[in-house]
Protein backbone atom coordinates (compact mmCIF):
# COMPACT_ATOMS: atom_id res chain seq x y z
CA UNK A 1 0.00 0.00 0.00
CA UNK A 2 1.45 3.56 -1.10
CA UNK A 3 1.02 6.51 1.25
CA UNK A 4 2.59 9.21 -0.60
CA UNK A 5 1.01 10.79 -3.61
CA UNK A 6 1.64 9.82 -7.13
CA UNK A 7 3.65 11.55 -9.74
CA UNK A 8 0.34 13.84 -10.99
CA UNK A 9 -0.73 15.32 -7.39
CA UNK A 10 2.66 16.13 -6.28
CA UNK A 11 3.21 17.95 -9.72
CA UNK A 12 0.09 19.61 -9.35
CA UNK A 13 0.41 20.42 -5.68
CA UNK A 14 3.99 22.16 -6.32
CA UNK A 15 2.52 24.14 -9.32
CA UNK A 16 -0.40 25.93 -6.91
CA UNK A 17 2.25 26.28 -4.00
CA UNK A 18 4.33 27.96 -6.38
CA UNK A 19 1.57 29.99 -7.88
CA UNK A 20 0.19 30.89 -4.16
CA UNK A 21 4.00 31.99 -3.09
CA UNK A 22 4.13 34.12 -6.07
CA UNK A 23 0.79 35.88 -6.05
CA UNK A 24 -0.74 35.28 -2.57
CA UNK A 25 1.94 35.80 0.04
CA UNK A 26 1.95 39.21 0.01
CA UNK A 27 -1.10 40.46 2.13
CA UNK A 28 -2.22 37.19 3.40
CA UNK A 29 -2.54 38.77 7.33
CA UNK A 30 -4.30 41.93 5.67
CA UNK A 31 -6.49 39.46 4.07
CA UNK A 32 -7.24 37.33 6.41
CA UNK A 33 -8.56 40.45 8.80
CA UNK A 34 -10.66 41.75 6.20
CA UNK A 35 -14.19 41.06 6.00
CA UNK A 36 -14.72 42.10 2.63
CA UNK A 37 -14.81 39.23 0.04
CA UNK A 38 -11.51 39.26 -1.92
CA UNK A 39 -13.31 39.30 -5.12
CA UNK A 40 -9.78 40.64 -7.06
CA UNK A 41 -8.03 37.45 -5.04
CA UNK A 42 -11.13 35.35 -6.40
CA UNK A 43 -10.39 36.42 -10.33
CA UNK A 44 -6.66 35.46 -10.16
CA UNK A 45 -7.71 31.89 -8.62
CA UNK A 46 -9.95 31.53 -11.38
CA UNK A 47 -7.27 32.78 -14.18
CA UNK A 48 -5.23 29.76 -12.37
CA UNK A 49 -7.51 27.24 -12.81
CA UNK A 50 -8.43 26.64 -9.07
CA UNK A 51 -12.39 27.37 -9.64
CA UNK A 52 -14.25 24.52 -10.78
CA UNK A 53 -10.80 22.38 -10.26
CA UNK A 54 -12.91 18.58 -10.26
CA UNK A 55 -16.13 19.45 -13.10
CA UNK A 56 -16.62 18.25 -16.16
CA UNK A 57 -15.08 20.53 -18.68
CA UNK A 58 -17.83 20.59 -20.28
CA UNK A 59 -19.32 23.05 -17.36
CA UNK A 60 -16.82 24.61 -17.83
CA UNK A 61 -14.46 23.18 -15.15
CA UNK A 62 -11.25 21.71 -15.24
CA UNK A 63 -11.62 18.28 -15.70
CA UNK A 64 -9.67 17.34 -12.40
CA UNK A 65 -10.95 15.46 -9.46
CA UNK A 66 -11.57 15.65 -5.93
CA UNK A 67 -7.87 15.08 -5.01
CA UNK A 68 -6.59 17.98 -6.95
CA UNK A 69 -9.73 19.86 -5.36
CA UNK A 70 -7.95 18.97 -1.58
CA UNK A 71 -4.85 19.61 -2.32
CA UNK A 72 -5.40 22.79 -4.07
CA UNK A 73 -7.09 23.77 -1.12
CA UNK A 74 -4.21 23.09 1.31
CA UNK A 75 -1.73 24.23 -1.05
CA UNK A 76 -2.96 27.79 -0.82
CA UNK A 77 -3.88 27.58 2.67
CA UNK A 78 -0.26 26.98 3.71
CA UNK A 79 0.46 30.37 2.30
CA UNK A 80 -2.86 32.66 2.67
CA UNK A 81 -5.38 30.79 4.85
CA UNK A 82 -8.34 33.41 3.60
CA UNK A 83 -7.26 32.27 -0.05
CA UNK A 84 -8.36 28.82 0.70
CA UNK A 85 -12.15 29.95 1.40
CA UNK A 86 -12.02 31.25 -2.11
CA UNK A 87 -11.23 27.73 -3.47
CA UNK A 88 -13.54 26.18 -1.32
CA UNK A 89 -16.24 28.50 -2.61
CA UNK A 90 -15.58 27.29 -5.77
CA UNK A 91 -15.23 23.80 -5.97
CA UNK A 92 -17.04 22.37 -2.63
CA UNK A 93 -20.31 23.30 -0.96
CA UNK A 94 -23.69 24.36 -2.95
CA UNK A 95 -21.36 24.93 -6.22
CA UNK A 96 -20.83 21.07 -5.90
CA UNK A 97 -24.62 20.36 -4.94
CA UNK A 98 -25.41 22.56 -8.46
CA UNK A 99 -22.90 21.53 -10.55
CA UNK A 100 -24.17 18.19 -10.12
CA UNK A 101 -27.61 18.48 -10.48
CA UNK A 102 -28.46 22.03 -12.34
CA UNK A 103 -30.36 21.64 -15.59
CA UNK A 104 -28.17 23.03 -18.80
CA UNK A 105 -29.93 26.03 -18.59
CA UNK A 106 -29.06 26.05 -15.37
CA UNK A 107 -25.51 26.23 -15.77
CA UNK A 108 -25.70 28.28 -18.39
CA UNK A 109 -27.20 31.30 -16.64
CA UNK A 110 -25.34 31.19 -13.35
CA UNK A 111 -21.84 28.83 -13.83
CA UNK A 112 -19.57 30.87 -16.09
CA UNK A 113 -19.80 34.06 -13.30
CA UNK A 114 -19.68 31.58 -10.95
CA UNK A 115 -15.87 29.80 -11.89
CA UNK A 116 -14.70 32.89 -12.85
CA UNK A 117 -14.91 34.05 -9.48
CA UNK A 118 -16.92 37.16 -10.25
CA UNK A 119 -20.29 36.02 -8.30
CA UNK A 120 -21.14 33.65 -5.34
CA UNK A 121 -23.68 30.74 -4.70
CA UNK A 122 -24.36 30.58 -0.51
CA UNK A 123 -26.33 27.84 0.98
CA UNK A 124 -29.84 28.10 2.85
CA UNK A 125 -29.99 25.07 5.06
CA UNK A 126 -29.78 26.13 8.80
CA UNK A 127 -33.11 28.08 9.90
CA UNK A 128 -33.96 29.04 13.39
CA UNK A 129 -35.28 25.98 14.86
CA UNK A 130 -33.61 23.38 12.13
CA UNK A 131 -29.82 23.25 12.79
CA UNK A 132 -28.25 19.58 13.42
CA UNK A 133 -31.85 18.51 12.59
CA UNK A 134 -31.96 20.08 9.22
CA UNK A 135 -35.00 17.46 8.43
CA UNK A 136 -37.36 20.35 10.41
CA UNK A 137 -36.87 22.73 8.20
CA UNK A 138 -39.87 24.88 7.79
CA UNK A 139 -39.10 26.93 4.58
CA UNK A 140 -41.74 26.10 2.42
CA UNK A 141 -42.69 25.85 -1.51
CA UNK A 142 -45.94 25.66 -3.08
CA UNK A 143 -46.56 25.39 -6.66
CA UNK A 144 -48.83 28.63 -8.30
CA UNK A 145 -49.01 28.21 -11.82
CA UNK A 146 -45.81 28.33 -13.96
CA UNK A 147 -44.00 29.61 -10.12
CA UNK A 148 -43.23 28.33 -6.89
CA UNK A 149 -44.00 30.73 -3.79
CA UNK A 150 -41.69 31.01 -1.07
CA UNK A 151 -41.69 31.67 2.71
CA UNK A 152 -39.86 31.44 5.69
CA UNK A 153 -36.18 31.98 6.85
CA UNK A 154 -32.64 30.98 6.41
CA UNK A 155 -30.13 31.54 9.40
CA UNK A 156 -25.71 30.98 9.26
CA UNK A 157 -25.31 31.18 5.30
CA UNK A 158 -21.75 31.16 4.25
CA UNK A 159 -20.90 33.72 2.10
CA UNK A 160 -24.77 35.51 2.50
CA UNK A 161 -23.87 39.30 2.44
CA UNK A 162 -21.55 38.91 -0.32
CA UNK A 163 -24.20 36.18 -2.91
CA UNK A 164 -25.88 36.48 -5.98
CA UNK A 165 -27.50 33.24 -6.13
CA UNK A 166 -28.67 31.18 -3.00
CA UNK A 167 -29.63 27.34 -2.99
CA UNK A 168 -32.46 27.38 -0.38
CA UNK A 169 -33.34 24.15 0.87
CA UNK A 170 -37.58 23.80 1.03
CA UNK A 171 -40.35 21.73 2.26
CA UNK A 172 -42.72 20.91 -0.56
CA UNK A 173 -44.92 18.69 1.54
CA UNK A 174 -44.86 16.88 4.53
CA UNK A 175 -41.27 14.61 5.69
CA UNK A 176 -38.23 13.88 4.75
CA UNK A 177 -39.64 12.87 1.01
CA UNK A 178 -41.34 16.13 0.83
CA UNK A 179 -37.66 18.13 1.14
CA UNK A 180 -36.21 19.91 -2.01
CA UNK A 181 -34.16 22.59 -3.30
CA UNK A 182 -34.60 26.28 -5.70
CA UNK A 183 -32.72 28.79 -6.74
CA UNK A 184 -33.53 32.22 -5.90
CA UNK A 185 -31.51 35.36 -7.08
CA UNK A 186 -30.34 38.28 -5.05
CA UNK A 187 -33.37 41.36 -5.37
CA UNK A 188 -36.31 38.90 -6.30
CA UNK A 189 -39.46 40.49 -4.96
CA UNK A 190 -40.43 39.13 -1.22
CA UNK A 191 -36.92 37.88 -0.78
CA UNK A 192 -34.49 40.18 2.09
CA UNK A 193 -31.01 39.39 2.23
CA UNK A 194 -31.25 40.90 6.76
CA UNK A 195 -28.30 43.15 8.11
CA UNK A 196 -24.49 41.10 8.58
CA UNK A 197 -23.80 39.46 11.46
CA UNK A 198 -19.89 38.14 12.49
CA UNK A 199 -19.32 35.06 13.32
CA UNK A 200 -16.24 34.69 16.28
CA UNK A 201 -13.62 33.54 13.40
CA UNK A 202 -14.80 36.85 11.90
CA UNK A 203 -16.66 35.39 8.55
CA UNK A 204 -20.08 37.94 7.86
CA UNK A 205 -23.52 35.75 7.41
CA UNK A 206 -26.34 37.37 6.89
CA UNK A 207 -30.54 35.83 8.05
CA UNK A 208 -32.58 35.35 4.88
CA UNK A 209 -36.23 36.02 4.54
CA UNK A 210 -38.35 34.80 2.06
CA UNK A 211 -42.18 36.19 2.27
CA UNK A 212 -44.53 35.33 -0.58
CA UNK A 213 -41.38 35.47 -2.26
CA UNK A 214 -42.39 33.95 -6.42
CA UNK A 215 -40.09 32.51 -8.81
CA UNK A 216 -40.49 30.88 -11.62
CA UNK A 217 -40.26 26.87 -12.27
CA UNK A 218 -37.43 26.78 -14.48
CA UNK A 219 -35.05 27.83 -10.72
CA UNK A 220 -36.56 24.50 -9.20
CA UNK A 221 -33.07 22.73 -8.60
CA UNK A 222 -34.53 19.64 -6.93
CA UNK A 223 -38.16 19.01 -6.30
CA UNK A 224 -40.01 16.97 -3.62
CA UNK A 225 -37.87 13.60 -2.93
CA UNK A 226 -34.59 15.26 -3.75
CA UNK A 227 -33.43 15.13 0.06
CA UNK A 228 -31.08 12.29 0.05
CA UNK A 229 -29.66 13.80 -3.46
CA UNK A 230 -28.72 17.01 -1.77
CA UNK A 231 -27.55 14.99 1.54
CA UNK A 232 -25.23 13.55 -0.28
CA UNK A 233 -23.61 16.68 -2.38
CA UNK A 234 -23.05 17.79 0.90
CA UNK A 235 -20.86 15.02 2.38
CA UNK A 236 -18.45 15.97 -0.64
CA UNK A 237 -18.83 19.67 0.78
CA UNK A 238 -17.49 18.33 4.24
CA UNK A 239 -13.76 17.44 2.71
CA UNK A 240 -13.53 21.03 1.54
CA UNK A 241 -14.12 21.81 5.46
CA UNK A 242 -11.84 19.26 6.62
CA UNK A 243 -9.22 20.27 4.15
CA UNK A 244 -9.49 24.20 5.29
CA UNK A 245 -9.51 22.62 8.92
CA UNK A 246 -6.24 20.56 8.61
CA UNK A 247 -4.34 23.01 6.49
CA UNK A 248 -4.84 26.03 8.77
CA UNK A 249 -3.69 23.51 11.97
CA UNK A 250 -0.47 22.72 9.72
CA UNK A 251 -0.26 26.55 8.73
CA UNK A 252 -0.31 27.25 12.48
CA UNK A 253 2.22 24.47 13.15
CA UNK A 254 4.69 25.84 10.61
CA UNK A 255 4.77 28.88 12.54
CA UNK A 256 5.29 27.83 15.61
CA UNK A 257 7.94 25.56 14.43
CA UNK A 258 9.58 28.61 12.95
CA UNK A 259 9.29 30.18 16.18
CA UNK A 260 10.36 27.42 18.46
CA UNK A 261 13.99 27.47 16.24
CA UNK A 262 14.68 31.13 16.70
CA UNK A 263 12.99 32.12 19.65
CA UNK A 264 15.09 32.21 22.99
CA UNK A 265 14.17 31.92 26.45
CA UNK A 266 16.59 31.63 29.32
CA UNK A 267 19.40 31.61 27.09
CA UNK A 268 18.32 28.15 24.54
CA UNK A 269 16.17 28.04 21.86
CA UNK A 270 12.42 27.04 22.42
CA UNK A 271 12.79 23.45 20.17
CA UNK A 272 15.96 22.84 23.07
CA UNK A 273 13.11 22.03 25.63
CA UNK A 274 11.69 18.44 25.95
CA UNK A 275 8.31 19.56 27.07
CA UNK A 276 8.54 21.92 23.94
CA UNK A 277 9.20 19.26 22.04
CA UNK A 278 6.67 16.20 22.88
CA UNK A 279 3.68 19.13 22.28
CA UNK A 280 5.45 19.10 18.63
CA UNK A 281 5.39 15.83 18.14
CA UNK A 282 2.30 15.33 19.29
CA UNK A 283 0.61 17.94 16.91
CA UNK A 284 2.72 16.19 14.00
CA UNK A 285 1.02 12.67 14.83
CA UNK A 286 -2.45 14.73 14.64
CA UNK A 287 -1.79 16.38 11.38
CA UNK A 288 -0.46 13.36 9.72
CA UNK A 289 -3.17 10.62 10.99
CA UNK A 290 -6.04 13.15 10.22
CA UNK A 291 -3.96 13.57 6.51
CA UNK A 292 -4.38 10.17 5.90
CA UNK A 293 -8.52 9.68 6.51
CA UNK A 294 -8.71 12.87 4.58
CA UNK A 295 -6.55 11.55 1.42
CA UNK A 296 -8.43 8.20 2.00
CA UNK A 297 -11.82 9.82 1.19
CA UNK A 298 -10.84 12.21 -1.83
CA UNK A 299 -9.42 9.19 -3.53
CA UNK A 300 -12.90 7.51 -3.08
CA UNK A 301 -14.41 10.34 -4.55
CA UNK A 302 -11.89 10.16 -7.82
CA UNK A 303 -14.71 8.65 -9.90
CA UNK A 304 -18.03 8.97 -8.13
CA UNK A 305 -19.05 10.56 -4.50
CA UNK A 306 -17.10 9.36 -1.20
CA UNK A 307 -19.01 7.34 0.95
CA UNK A 308 -20.84 9.18 4.06
CA UNK A 309 -18.75 7.15 6.38
CA UNK A 310 -14.82 8.52 5.15
CA UNK A 311 -16.07 11.72 4.48
CA UNK A 312 -17.42 11.62 8.32
CA UNK A 313 -14.24 10.24 9.68
CA UNK A 314 -11.89 12.59 7.34
CA UNK A 315 -13.86 15.68 8.93
CA UNK A 316 -14.51 14.78 12.10
CA UNK A 317 -10.12 13.83 12.26
CA UNK A 318 -9.39 17.32 10.52
CA UNK A 319 -11.43 19.58 12.16
CA UNK A 320 -10.22 18.19 15.51
CA UNK A 321 -6.21 17.73 14.63
CA UNK A 322 -6.80 21.37 12.97
CA UNK A 323 -7.97 23.03 16.17
CA UNK A 324 -6.06 21.32 18.67
CA UNK A 325 -2.86 22.28 16.62
CA UNK A 326 -3.56 25.73 15.61
CA UNK A 327 -4.62 26.34 19.64
CA UNK A 328 -1.80 24.63 20.89
CA UNK A 329 0.40 26.66 18.53
CA UNK A 330 -1.20 29.72 20.01
CA UNK A 331 0.08 28.54 23.11
CA UNK A 332 3.52 27.85 22.00
CA UNK A 333 3.87 30.97 20.66
CA UNK A 334 2.59 33.31 23.54
CA UNK A 335 2.08 37.05 23.55
CA UNK A 336 3.21 36.84 19.71
CA UNK A 337 0.48 33.47 18.63
CA UNK A 338 -1.90 35.49 20.14
CA UNK A 339 -1.64 38.78 18.52
CA UNK A 340 -3.58 40.09 15.23
CA UNK A 341 0.17 40.62 13.94
CA UNK A 342 -0.05 36.85 13.62
CA UNK A 343 -1.99 34.10 11.38
CA UNK A 344 -1.88 31.74 14.24
CA UNK A 345 -4.39 33.68 16.14
CA UNK A 346 -7.02 33.41 13.13
CA UNK A 347 -6.09 29.53 12.30
CA UNK A 348 -7.22 29.09 16.26
CA UNK A 349 -10.70 30.91 15.37
CA UNK A 350 -11.32 29.32 12.22
CA UNK A 351 -10.22 25.94 12.93
CA UNK A 352 -12.73 26.39 15.56
CA UNK A 353 -15.70 27.25 13.62
CA UNK A 354 -15.35 24.57 11.38
CA UNK A 355 -15.89 22.11 14.46
CA UNK A 356 -19.70 23.31 13.91
CA UNK A 357 -19.89 23.98 10.68
CA UNK A 358 -20.75 21.84 8.00
CA UNK A 359 -21.89 18.95 10.68
CA UNK A 360 -20.91 19.07 14.35
CA UNK A 361 -18.23 16.64 15.29
CA UNK A 362 -21.40 15.15 17.40
CA UNK A 363 -23.31 14.72 14.76
CA UNK A 364 -20.15 13.42 12.92
CA UNK A 365 -19.69 10.81 15.66
CA UNK A 366 -23.15 9.95 15.14
CA UNK A 367 -23.06 9.33 11.93
CA UNK A 368 -19.40 7.30 12.58
CA UNK A 369 -21.18 5.18 14.77
CA UNK A 370 -24.34 4.25 12.31
CA UNK A 371 -21.75 2.68 10.12
CA UNK A 372 -19.82 0.70 12.59
CA UNK A 373 -23.45 -0.53 13.29
CA UNK A 374 -24.82 -1.15 10.29
CA UNK A 375 -28.32 0.65 11.29
CA UNK A 376 -29.18 4.35 11.97
CA UNK A 377 -30.01 5.64 15.73
CA UNK A 378 -32.77 8.51 15.52
CA UNK A 379 -32.06 11.36 17.90
CA UNK A 380 -35.48 12.57 18.11
CA UNK A 381 -37.59 11.88 21.16
CA UNK A 382 -39.32 9.00 20.99
CA UNK A 383 -43.39 9.60 22.14
CA UNK A 384 -44.29 7.82 25.29
CA UNK A 385 -46.29 4.81 24.70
Amino acid sequence: MDFALNEEHTAFAESVARFAQAKLKDGALARAHDSQYPWGTAASLAEQGLLGIAFSENDGGQGGTLMHAVLAIQQVALVCPKSADIVQAGNFGPVRTFVEYATPEQKARFLPNILAGQKLISLGMSEPDAGSAVTELKTSARRDGDHYVINGSKVFSTHSPDAELFLIYVRFGPGVGGIGSVLIEKGTPGFQVGEPSNFMNGERWSPLFFDECRIPIENLLLGPGGFKKQISGFNVERLGNASRALALGRHAFNVAREHAMVRKQFGRELCEFQGLQWKFADMFMKLEQAQLLLYRAALEGEHGLPSAQSTAMAKLACNVAGWEVANEAMQIMGGTGFSQECLVEYCVRRTRGWMIAGGSIEILKNRIAEGIFDRSFSQRLLPIP
